[in-house]
């Protein structure tokens, strides 16, 4: 057998894998004790963050952007000839995995592959995904591989440095660009990649210094947001609110947000950015503009056809170019045994 450029052979199907968001407003607390089973988040937490969801008519955006991402991604592979069906499930809320595993399963795959909605290594962003679709998959005999993360690849990196050129082409002189992804406990950002390796760290310092090369940016830092862990936990910092008051202190009258952490509008970015760090900056009469995330952008739709072809051509032994730029070179296929651990306990996980 000779596959043409275009065949993902030997897997049959791709299964979109995102975290769920809440539909409706009585969604929204199951949602938030599915998050954080486990995690000993007090319930006032969770009441707190409740709040965020119903500040937008108790739902998550997320839904709505999977199913966006979904429908590009058929037509997608449609135009440019490549036979492969494409699944949903989430982490989190419905559609969940087991039930699109189980309609694979129905529809006679037998091998798929993963594309995660986190760019990123991380427990949370990653191992966990892989534990939860190996628990999803249950007593069926799918096998199902993770398409290697995609942080530092041209067609995430992109979509990011065109949106924040465009911001910075209309704002004042002097603007600061500031990064800004999900923070995690420190222990996990050092577990990430492997013991010490803090990867989830480097690997956002690497795109955000891609995207300001490309972008032209002369001035940026990264920060973090969407902290949600006990106070006597460390977390990665600063948090975005803390670092407007801090450059604010320093003379910066003027910011461009580039969510480089999140693929898509989801809430963590319009609350935590659009309505939360937007309010500080407006307390501090500070010019704040936020860029887009790449969403359904066309060149984000096309990596992922070209990390679905990448994958298949390695499994089918063939040599073929690993798009990426900046210092950390193409993430492995497949994962170390040591990277990003569990740290309550030792699950199994899909490859």
């Amino acid at each position: 057998m000779n596959p043409s450029p275009h065949d993902a052979f030997p897997y049959d199907a791709l299964l979109l894998v995102s975290f769920g968001g809440p539909d409706k407003p009585d969604d929204v607390l199951p949602f938030l004790e599915n998050v954080t089973k486990g995690k000993g988040i007090p319930p006032e937490r969770l009441v707190e963050v409740g709040e965020h969801y119903f500040l937008f008519g108790g739902k998550s955006p997320i839904n709505k952007q999977g199913l966006e991402l979904l429908a590009e991604l058929r037509k997608d592979f449609a135009a440019n000839d490549l036979d492969l069906p494409v699944y949903w499930g989430n982490r989190n809320w419905a559609p969940y995995l087991k039930d699109a595993i189980a309609e694979m399963e129905a529809d006679g795959v037998k091998r798929a592959l993963c594309i995660v909605t986190s760019a990123y290594s991380s427990y949370s962003g990653c191992r966990q995904y892989r534990e939860n679709l190996f628990a999803a998959r249950g007593d069926t005999e799918i096998e199902l591989n993770r398409i290697r993360h995609y942080s530092n690849h041209p067609g995430f990196i992109g979509p990011f440095a065109e949106a924040t050129a465009e911001a910075l082409d209309g704002a004042p002189a002097g603007t600061h660009v500031v990064f800004v992804t999900h923070s995690i406990p420190t222990t996990m950002n050092e577990a990430s990649g492997g013991p010490g390796q803090r990867m989830y760290e480097r690997q956002h310092l690497d795109a955000a210094a891609q995207v300001a090369e490309r972008a032209g940016v002369a001035s940026w830092t990264l920060a973090y947001c969407s902290r949600s862990g006990p106070p006597q936990m460390p977390w990665l910092e600063p948090d975005i609110n803390d670092h407007l008051r801090e450059l604010h202190e320093g003379g910066t009258t003027a910011v461009v947000v580039v969510p480089i952490g999140f693929i898509s509008d989801h809430m963590e970015v319009i609350f935590d950015l659009d309505t939360e760090a937007a309010a500080t900056a407006r307390e501090l009469g500070m010019d704040f503009t936020r860029v887009a995330t790449p969403g359904t952008h066309p060149d984000f739709v096309a990596m992922i056809r070209e990390l679905v072809l990448e994958r298949a051509a390695v499994e089918r032994g063939e040599d073929v170019e690993r798009r990426a730029v900046g210092v950390l070179g193409p993430h492995p296929d497949v994962c170390p045994v040591d990277c990003c651990v569990n740290p309550r306990a030792s699950l199994q996980t899909i490859t």
